[in-house]
């Protein structure tokens, strides 16, 4: 996939221009971001390809040094999922915006 990186969005488009995949993480407080929508186009589903979504999310968080909260039920349980991925979580943020979101 050629995953296009904005400062708060990174997403895939299809040949006609259509996005296809896409995540969007505005900051919600100095340099705290929150993934607030995660989309895979139907005909991609089921491929792994929103974990692979989250995997380039989390990787540009970090490499511009962003904190993250997580409120779009994909990225909850993904992090939940991965554990050793929530380095990258404001614990205190996420309580404060999201408490039923916990990481």
């Amino acid at each position: 996939m050629d995953y296009i990186y904005e400062s708060h969005r990174i997403y895939v488009k299809n040949e006609e221009g259509k996005v296809i995949v896409n995540a969007t993480f505005p900051f919600i407080t100095h340099g705290v971001v929150n993934v607030d929508h995660t989309y895979v186009d139907p005909s991609l589903r089921g491929q792994g390809i929103a974990s692979q979504l989250m995997h380039e999310v989390h990787k540009h968080a970090k490499s511009l040094n962003y904190k993250v909260v997580a409120t779009c039920p994909y990225a909850v349980v993904w992090f939940k999922k991965h554990p050793d991925l929530t380095d990258i979580i404001d614990d205190e943020v996420q309580a404060k915006l999201a408490p039923e979101c916990q990481v």
